[in-house]
């Protein structure tokens, strides 16, 4: 409930208020509960979102939604260019933020963000979202992902939309590593690409004293050349700060994961977490249906993160040949399954 200047009562929709309170006092986090989960075109849950994904998702639904038209509409059909999708603009000032184009557009707070019954825009108000449409999931979370996107767009650093039909998701969504719901980020792959012969120099850097460590196998500089085009580096300030490898065996419909590495100033940071998710993303678009790796030392982490130990017969019989068994390596596999059948998709994303 809310109340105009003069007194009225007003029937505010929760977006439209969270939304508007969220960059009036330009806060961290906004956190959305739902009644499901958000899955992606393969349909597993969805971790892991950048704005860019968001928008994206919301846009091919622009024709089909009224909160996503009304979304297009205040942030501008053409302010989003995507290098694979979209035609870029000349005289659109673009900034560079992972491996997608971001516009310079700024939400912001206007003293209400489209008060207007959901129903569209208010003025200059801002962005309405919600409404009548919120009251169907025939468009899936459309007003979630919308207010997602548009506070990030404000400033907003991080959104969580989690499922309030799991016991404890707020907490298993704060305080667990891999949280039980989806976040939105405006950074979540910022600076991840895939590498270039530039960066050869950085990945050999940040390879090296593992290298020499016995933690990762040697390769020579025209080895880690011809690899270069299987790398994923992280760049931060023009410096690589991590890299990985996923190296493809279609045959198998499977994946090897190597030469995972952080440098040293920036472990802690879930550097790895991001490569990771990444690299896992990246299989599931070339059909992979496994990944695996070989390692010598602790498997911890990757235990942590899906990956359980296996035997030399799971490994692909084109990499086993290549196997140095004098390393002693013990092998590790994590199945990139699907959701279980009974979801029904919606463009990139399906619903309980």
């Amino acid at each position: 409930m809310g109340y105009s200047s003069s007194g009225e009562v007003l029937n505010c929709n929760t977006y439209e208020v969270a939304t508007a309170c969220a960059l009036a006092i330009e806060a961290d986090k906004l956190i959305c509960v739902v009644d499901g989960q958000i899955y992606d075109e393969h349909g597993r849950v969805n971790r892991f979102m950048s704005i860019e994904e968001a928008d994206m998702l919301i846009r091919t639904r622009a024709k089909q939604s009224e909160t996503a038209a009304n979304y297009v509409k205040v942030v501008g059909e053409e302010d989003i260019s995507y290098a694979h999708n979209f035609p870029i603009k000349e005289e659109k000032e673009q900034v560079w933020v992972g491996r997608d184009f971001v516009s310079d557009y700024t939400a912001s707070f206007r003293n209400g963000v489209g008060f207007n019954n959901g129903n569209g825009l208010s003025g200059e108000q801002g962005f309405a979202i919600g409404g009548a449409e919120r009251l169907s999931r025939s468009n899936g979370y459309l007003s979630e992902l919308a207010a997602a996107a548009y506070v990030c767009h404000g400033g907003v650093q991080r959104v969580h939309i989690i499922d309030g039909t799991v016991g404890g998701s707020l907490l298993l969504e704060l305080f667990t590593r891999d949280g039980a719901g989806t976040l939105i980020a405006r950074d979540m792959y910022e600076g991840t690409r895939t590498a270039r012969e530039e960066d050869f120099s950085g990945i050999r850097k940040i390879l090296r004293p593992l290298e020499e460590s016995g933690v990762l196998v040697q390769r020579t500089d025209k080895e880690l050349l011809e690899a270069l085009k299987s790398f994923i580096v992280v760049e931060r300030d023009g410096s690589i700060i991590a890299c990985a490898a996923l190296f493809p065996f279609f045959e198998d419909k499977s994946g090897e994961v190597a030469a995972i590495a952080v440098s040293e100033e920036c472990r802690g940071q879930g550097q790895g977490d991001k490569l990771l998710d990444y690299v896992e993303k990246k299989a599931l678009s070339l059909g992979l249906e496994k990944i695996f790796l070989l390692t010598t030392r602790t498997a911890d982490w990757f235990v942590r993160r899906g990956f359980k130990e296996c035997s030399v017969e799971s490994i692909p019989v084109k990499r086993r040949k290549r196997i140095n068994l004098s390393r002693g390596s013990k092998y590790y596999i994590k199945r990139l399954q699907p959701a279980e059948i009974g979801h029904m998709a919606a463009n990139n994303f399906a619903l309980k």
